[in-house]
This record gives C-alpha cells, sequence and structure tokens, in this order.
C-alpha cells in the first residue's frame, strides 16, 4: 500500500474500536481491488460525535462505519438517512458527498446474507428473536422485509419488547400480528413452535453467563444464530444437537460488504474479507 495525495480515507467511530475486525477486511478489500483508500478506526468518546461527524466534512473523509454506542446519537448531526435508518433508528454506514453526510443501516442486510447461508428460505419461517435492543430492531426489520410468518419477541422486560413492536407498527400495518412480546421465562414454552432462534443480547460473552433458556430444547429442526463472534454456550449446545447454527461473523462481514459497495459503488469481494480476518 502507497499513501500520497491521493488517498482516500474510510474509517469507523466507536468507543471502544481496538477490538475491531473492519479496518482488517476493508483495507484487504481495497488492496485486492487496487483502490487507493485507507480504512482507519477513530476512538470517538460519546461526548465528541458532533465534532466527529462535523470532521467527515473537514478533513473531507469519504466515508465511515459507525458502532457501538454511537448508532443513535450520529443521527442529528447528519444532512439525510435512508429509509430503513426511520424504522430502525439506528445508523452504522455514513457516507460523504462533498460534506453532504448521508446514513445507512447495513446491519440487517448483514444478518439476512449471513442467515441465507445456512436457510437460503426464510419467508414463511417462525422466528424467535431474543433482546429487543437496537441489534434486535435491525434483525427484526430484515425478517419482516424477508417475509417471515411469525416472530416471537423475548426480552428481560416485557415493556421494551412491547415499545419496539409500537414503534414498527408505524411502519408495518400488520406488524402486530406478526409479532407477539413474551418473557423470558415463557420462552421454553414456544421453542417447538419455531425454526429459527437469533440471540441478539450480550448474554454467552462470559463464559459463567447463565443460559437464556433450557438449551437441551433446541433439536435438530432448529437453526440458530448468536450474533456474539465467540462460540457461545447456545452455539455449542445447537451444535451437540446436530442444528444448523452461526455466529456473528457472517453478519460482520455482509454489513461491511454492503458498507464497502455504498462507499464505492462496487460490489465487494465476500471471500477476500472473509480470509482477511479467517473466518
Amino acid at each position: 500500500m502507497t499513501l500520497d495525495g491521493n488517498t482516500l480515507v474510510y474509517g469507523l467511530f466507536g468507543y471502544p474500536v481496538k477490538h475491531s475486525k473492519s479496518p482488517t477486511f476493508q483495507t484487504a478489500v481495497f488492496q485486492h481491488l487496487g483502490i487507493n483508500a485507507v480504512y482507519v478506526p477513530f476512538q470517538v468518546k460519546p461526548e465528541d460525535i458532533e465534532k466527529a461527524v462535523e470532521s467527515l466534512r473537514v478533513l473531507d473523509i469519504k466515508g465511515v462505519n459507525v458502532t457501538i454506542p454511537h448508532k443513535e446519537n450520529v443521527i442529528p448531526y447528519l444532512n439525510e438517512i435512508s429509509e430503513e435508518v426511520k424504522v430502525i433508528k439506528a445508523v452504522n454506514t455514513i457516507k460523504n458527498i462533498d460534506g453532504y453526510l448521508i446514513g445507512y443501516n447495513t446491519d440487517w442486510y448483514g444478518f439476512i446474507e449471513g442467515l441465507k447461508e445456512i436457510m437460503p428460505d426464510i419467508a414463511g419461517k417462525r422466528v424467535l428473536v431474543i433482546g429487543a435492543g437496537g441489534s434486535s430492531r435491525a434483525i427484526i426489520y430484515g425478517l419482516l422485509n424477508q417475509g417471515v410468518g411469525k416472530i416471537y419477541l423475548a426480552n428481560r422486560t416485557i415493556k421494551r419488547a412491547e415499545n419496539l413492536i409500537e414503534d414498527f407498527s408505524n411502519f408495518y400495518r400488520i406488524v402486530k400480528m406478526i409479532i407477539k412480546p413474551i418473557s423470558l421465562d415463557e420462552i421454553n414454552r414456544i421453542l417447538n413452535e419455531v425454526e429459527l432462534i437469533v440471540n441478539t443480547t450480550s448474554v454467552g460473552l462470559n463464559e459463567d453467563d447463565p443460559e437464556i433458556f433450557d438449551y437441551n430444547l433446541i433439536n435438530s429442526s432448529h437453526t440458530v444464530v448468536d450474533i456474539i463472534y465467540e462460540e457461545t454456550k447456545l452455539l455449542q449446545k445447537a451444535k451437540e444437537k446436530n442444528a444448523n447454527y452461526q455466529n456473528g461473523y457472517p453478519m460482520l462481514i455482509y454489513q461491511g460488504a454492503k458498507s464497502f459497495e455504498i462507499w464505492t459503488g462496487k460490489p465487494a469481494p465476500i471471500e477476500v474479507m472473509k480470509r482477511a480476518i479467517g473466518v
């Protein structure tokens, strides 16, 4: 890689960002396609997000990804947001066109494209989504756009799940017929009714985290996705039960690929991205 006066700059806003694998696979794609560009992680404290967004205009940074904790907080400082952002209420990709900043969300796309690797036909499926936070909103948006038949939305507090459903009902008229809020205690009862199980919470990051439900109830007819990058207890049990399973890396790769396409207008070589981070 040669840096010169024509090198384009892309990056990542987050806090922290040292753990991120995005610089590795995005840089690999730039090099593979012969694009004179770099991808830099920028550690941005929450109180500095407005200044960080303004720096895109000042320094002519062509685009950035946005990760925790800034996905919601960047929105007021952008010139325009895409249709999916209006529903999901979170931005993970910003494109800079001569100082005009447009916010997108590619997390939903990343989840769906990753899921298709192990479940090609999602339409009509019955799904359990665990968690009602930001990641859940993106995933539910993707599932609704794929025409799933039913979503059980399980959360520690039912009220938060109900609020999410109410938000989505402003954009999908029949969403209350598709999404049913349930407590975590109810998961065991409905598990045999679903084909896809998705954990969007951080439970499983630590080895001593308790099971969210009785993992022994997983069977070979289930497909299990945990958006955590590690092989969690949930995924270990899915493997033991001969169920299809997937960690968070495919979602990461495909959301990054879509961001790359938004920035450059070019399709990203998925296999190059996967090889760059060893998945």
